[in-house]
């Protein structure tokens, strides 16, 4: 069980298959040897992470010394670098034909090799370049502004614009200049290979902005933490889909930039990939606080990375509706999800300037992570999730 302040007031997709390289590795894991099956996964996905690899190194390198050891392994086994993990993770990922990659899984440099992989929004509602109809998007100079019901139920907003620590959103992105939103742009970036712009091309990580900290003023809508500086970490394509080598990239820039305190919301996920867990993990221990979606599959979501991963400073957030309600969609089980929140029917800022209403435990985590901002990293009980599938009731995360 996770050791949050929440739980201690309490009292309370298939993983990717290590095998052993032998008796003279026996303490080292390397990749399967068969591709990881994709499915409702585009052509484009597709070819992106064929032949793609997460390479971990043990913990004893020292930092500084990563780059030299990945470019000497790439260019020794013929492969081609895509990134340098030097913080959430010590190693790279590499791309090359999979006969080499089984060669170098088996370098005594390596202790952990895994299949790359492809991770989605965690939205109930499949967004589009395009509005939907029911989305209820609506210009910033409509109408004055208005506290989501989901603001409202986890205690209300605070003023955020004079606080110190961030808000790092790993997502599609944020709407840049938003009017809404407090975006430090010097600060965002792009680790979607061939997407160099921060700036959000689904509106989904606009959302997820606007649910932690839209400003407090005259229109739109307020977040919790109103008016926090939001960095723009994109990690996903203009689909809502991406690869686990860009996303670790993207919470390996958390881990640089970062400072204890600051919070990392990852309203996304896919199968089980423990180089995905281990890279929040690890910045997790450098004192960044994470809010992860528990998905929308109906399913436990130990089967889910991000959404499975443990530790003392990262909340997994399932889903509720107005009335406490568990949501129909949401992923369950104690652990990992650490707690509920609203997560259907919230409204918030969209791509463009605009507003939206959207459900899924992509919106029930920015809540959270909007409390752990404002409070310091502290939330409390304020009831439980009506009809928990797993019948054990997640407490709803207020501040």
């Amino acid at each position: 069980m996770k050791t949050h302040h929440l739980k201690a007031a309490l009292a309370a997709g298939a993983a990717l298959v290590a095998l052993q390289a032998g008796a003279a590795k026996a303490t080292h894991e390397v990749l399967h040897r068969g591709p990881a099956p994709q499915f409702g996964i585009s052509a484009e996905m597709r070819m992106k992470v064929q032949d793609s690899y997460i390479v971990t190194f043990a913990d004893a390198m020292p930092a500084a010394e990563v780059e030299a050891y990945a470019k000497a392994m790439a260019r020794d086994y013929g492969g081609k670098i895509l990134h340098i993990y030097d913080t959430a993770l010590k190693g790279f990922a590499v791309k090359m034909p999979r006969a080499r990659a089984m060669r170098m899984a088996d370098d005594p440099m390596v202790m952990r090799m895994e299949d790359d992989g492809v991770a989605f929004v965690s939205t109930h509602e499949v967004l589009s370049n395009k509005a939907k109809p029911g989305f209820g998007t609506l210009s910033h100079t409509s109408g004055s502004q208005t506290t989501p019901w989901g603001i409202t139920r986890v205690g209300g907003s605070m003023d955020g614009s004079g606080l110190n620590t961030y808000a790092w959103v790993i997502d599609t992105g944020i709407d840049l200049d938003h009017p809404d939103l407090n975006v430090n742009t010097a600060w965002s970036r792009s680790f979607v290979r061939g997407l160099s712009s921060p700036d959000d091309g689904n509106g989904h990580g606009t959302h997820v902005a606007g649910i932690i900290a839209a400003k407090n003023n005259s229109f739109g809508v307020v977040g919790v933490a109103a008016g926090a500086t939001l960095v723009a970490v994109r990690v996903l394509n203009s689909q809502g889909s991406g690869s686990f080598s860009d996303i670790i990239a993207g919470v390996n820039y958390v881990g640089q930039g970062s400072i204890p305190g600051d919070i990392a919301n990852m309203s996304l996920g896919g199968p089980a990939n423990s180089s995905l867990d281990n890279a929040v993990i690890n910045v997790a221990n450098l004192g960044v606080f994470f809010s992860l979606a528990a998905g929308n599959e109906s399913q436990w979501a130990g089967n889910v990375s991000p959404a499975r991963t443990n530790h003392s400073r990262v909340y997994t957030v399932s889903a509720i509706d107005s009335n406490d309600n568990f949501a129909s969609f949401s992923n369950w089980g104690n652990p990992p999800v650490d707690c509920a929140a609203p997560g259907v029917s919230i409204f918030s800022t969209f791509r463009g300037g605009t507003y939206a209403t959207l459900s899924g435990t992509s919106m029930a985590a920015p809540h959270v992570g909007g409390i752990l901002l404002i409070n310091g990293g502290v939330v409390h009980s304020g009831g439980t999730a009506n009809n928990d599938p797993d019948g054990n009731p997640d407490p709803i995360c207020v501040k």
